[in-house]
């Protein structure tokens, strides 16, 4: 569904990324794990089209969308949940779900996602009147996932869907996760718990100082020593 080839990015004269090339199949989850500053959240605004690339090509669907505005990305069914969730504070939660249904593919089953996005979330159904910004984070890391899903993506790239959420709040949006895909949306994971990440992905990639260094089955990165000393302290 999706393939990154040979893709180089760089900020100013920094380089960020550097050849990297993946793919992600429909209906996996594909877990992208490295350290802070590695350019895991490069990559995701690379393939969104909010960052130029030097080199190299982005297909999805078999289409080329390298160098494409991110309203056209958005548009033809590749979503993104941001890190730090960008929710938009001073709106209601129905407000910031509307908005997710702007994209001209989603405002026609508006109303009937709306809906459903309640039946996913009752906590926002509870919720849907009150300001976004004073919800607590695990709240609002729920509604970015909702406002995403409003746009009828049919890939969703998280960027760090975990950051500063207790450990509780983890498990539940790690399992939201699980669920989507079990309902057969392909997922893009960039999450900071590794452990977590790669026993829910179906492939997995480690992203060292903007290039890959490893690829494998999630199973297989769990078990990979290079792995368990670098992000699992074992």
């Amino acid at each position: 569904m999706l393939k990154i080839e040979s893709l180089d990015l760089f900020h100013g004269d920094a380089q960020a990324l550097s050849d990297v090339s993946l793919d992600v199949e429909k209906g996996a989850i594909v877990a992208i794990v490295g350290a802070n500053g590695a350019g895991k959240t490069s990559l995701i605004r690379a393939i969104a089209g909010m960052l130029p690339v030097r080199e190299g090509k982005i297909t999805f669907k078999d289409r080329d969308i390298t160098g494409l505005p991110s309203f056209e990305v958005c548009n033809l069914g590749l979503g993104q949940v941001a890190e730090g969730r960008q929710v938009f504070p001073t709106l209601s939660v129905r407000e910031n779900l509307s908005m997710g249904a702007m994209l001209p593919r989603a405002k026609a089953k508006a109303q009937a996602n709306l809906a459903r996005m309640f039946d996913l979330f009752p906590r926002l159904a509870e919720r849907q009147h009150q300001a976004a910004g004073t919800m607590s984070g695990g709240e609002q890391q729920m509604l970015a996932i909702a406002r995403c899903l409003m746009g009828e993506p049919e890939l969703v790239m998280f960027d760090e869907p975990s950051l500063g959420l207790s450990p509780a709040m983890v498990s539940q949006v790690l399992q939201i996760v699980r669920n989507l895909n079990a309902d057969g949306l392909t997922c893009l994971l960039v999450e900071q718990n590794v452990a977590a990440s790669l026993r829910l992905a179906t492939h997995a990639y480690v992203l060292e100082n903007g290039s890959i260094t490893l690829s494998g089955t999630g199973a297989e990165l769990l078990e990979n020593d290079g792995v368990r000393k670098a992000y699992l302290g074992l």
